[in-house]
């Protein structure tokens, strides 16, 4: 008999919404029907939307190392709150997950912390042994900069080590933006004071030459060594960059590759300096008259993915003058908000949301049994009621940042949460703290040790 029912709700099939009950047994999906009986819990969701959770590849929870921060609590608990059900941790934390000792540091906190599943990426450098990273279990490898981010790897350097990556058969995830073009920009403009000269100092054109340089090389070893390397550009944020996708992806089918975009590059432009002064830096920085290009973009699937690059950092350090305050801002919590409410508002269909949220980053990286509302996969569900528009807050939400560069936009945020069949966030966080399991990749060969 089911242990958890949730009743006359509606799903999304085939682009049409359903109004259907959920049975859900040992953290799976066992029925998807109507009239569905049984004695276990009851969750009415009458007039309401059921999600399959959203699933962020590309967050930074900072813990191990700056867990003033974030730490796998706070982070995994703001994920919650937002309807996320699983993240990927990127390595640039302190130590960086370089090796056997900095991926189990992480490993053991993630598993004493975290609400939900997880996985972690591997750090790459020329000194990594991706070998082993692959065998401890990552999903995938970077993000790797190739402009400062404190694992920067130069051109000649990422040549081999995306040759590598492919090798194992595993996924090589870029932070595309020229290195060498962005330290010129910067020295040149570096005098000026402005928050602003922050996008001059790392213009369009280094996100463009970046991803055809990239792509150049996936394209290089397929034909030098007949391997077909698996590449996913992190945050593209440009319509030169996007340009550089369409004419890859479809001038040149051999190519195979995918992308994401995050929610800042969708919602703030450059006009939000003035408003968000410092607390606006980030990598890829904010960019002028490219909002449309990326909807468009995302809308017609040349864009894969949509992706938080959560990256909090505490108000003071924001504080800073631009060329000292640190890169980055938060956004887990308030990604799915942000992208029901766009869907509400027709800027983008919800089965759009959906894919591009959960099916399809579970199809790229590996999940299985995640991303889907489908008999046996598990129940990752988020129960919405799409009319409850509520006004962000930075007051309300969980990460340890405690500021968000969304403040007043407007979101639809669950109601209630589940990961693998628990109730995880119901309007304050349920999830009790190491509940959440780590999600391996291909490579997995062990047991990891305690």
């Amino acid at each position: 008999m089911p242990e958890t029912i949730i009743r006359n709700t509606r799903i999304l099939v085939d682009c049409e919404l359903r109004s259907v009950d959920i049975a859900i047994t040992d953290g799976k999906i066992e029925k998807i029907g109507k009239d569905i009986s049984g004695d276990g819990r009851v969750i009415d969701a009458r007039g309401k939307l059921t999600l399959p959770g959203a699933i962020d590849v590309h967050v930074h929870f900072r813990d191990p190392g700056l867990t003033h921060k974030e730490d796998w609590y706070t982070g995994s608990c703001a994920a919650a709150a937002g309807g996320v059900t699983a993240v990927i941790d990127h390595p640039n934390t302190v130590p960086p997950t370089l090796d056997k000792r900095s991926f189990k540091l992480k490993l053991k906190s993630a598993e004493r912390k975290s609400i939900i599943d997880f996985g972690i990426n591997g750090g790459v450098t020329p000194s990594s042994d991706l070998q082993e990273l692959w065998n401890l279990g990552v999903v995938a490898f970077g993000e790797i900069f190739m402009a400062d981010g404190g694992l920067e790897v130069d051109e000649m350097d990422l040549e081999d080590l995306m040759k590598s990556i492919s090798e194992l058969g595993s996924i090589a995830c870029i932070h595309a933006e020229n290195g060498k073009l962005c330290s010129h920009f910067t020295e040149e403009l570096r005098r000026i004071r402005r928050p602003d000269v922050y996008s001059r100092a790392r213009p369009n054109i280094c996100e463009a030459i970046a991803i055809e340089q990239v792509l150049e090389m996936q394209e290089k070893r397929r034909v030098q060594d007949d391997v077909q390397a698996q590449t996913h550009i992190c945050h593209l944020s440009t319509r030169e960059g996007v340009g550089v996708i369409r004419r890859m992806r479809y001038g040149r089918k051999e190519v195979s590759f995918t992308c994401e975009v995050a929610p800042h590059h969708l919602f703030l432009q450059h006009g939000d300096w003035e408003r968000l002064g410092t607390f606006g830096k980030m990598n890829p920085p904010l960019r002028k008259r490219c909002l449309q290009h990326l909807w468009n973009a995302l809308n017609d699937s040349t864009i894969d993915i949509i992706a938080s690059d959560h990256a909090p950092h505490t108000e003071e350090e924001k504080r800073a003058d631009i060329w000292d305050a640190p890169a980055g801002v938060p956004g887990v919590e308030t990604m799915l908000p942000l992208m029901l409410r766009a869907a509400k508002q027709n800027l983008i269909p919800l089965w759009r949301v959906i894919e591009a949220m959960s099916a399809k980053p579970a199809q790229i990286f590996g999940l299985a049994g995640k991303g889907r509302i489908a008999e046996e996969c598990d129940a990752d569900l988020v129960i919405v009621d799409t009319r409850n528009i509520r006004t962000i807050k930075s007051e309300t939400l969980h990460s340890k940042a405690g500021w968000t560069p969304f403040e007043g936009k407007e979101g639809i945020f669950p109601e209630v949460v589940l990961s693998r069949g628990e109730i995880v966030y119901d309007g304050e966080i349920v999830g009790r703290r190491g509940r959440g399991k780590a999600i391996y990749g291909k490579g997995y060969n062990q047991t990891p040790e305690v």
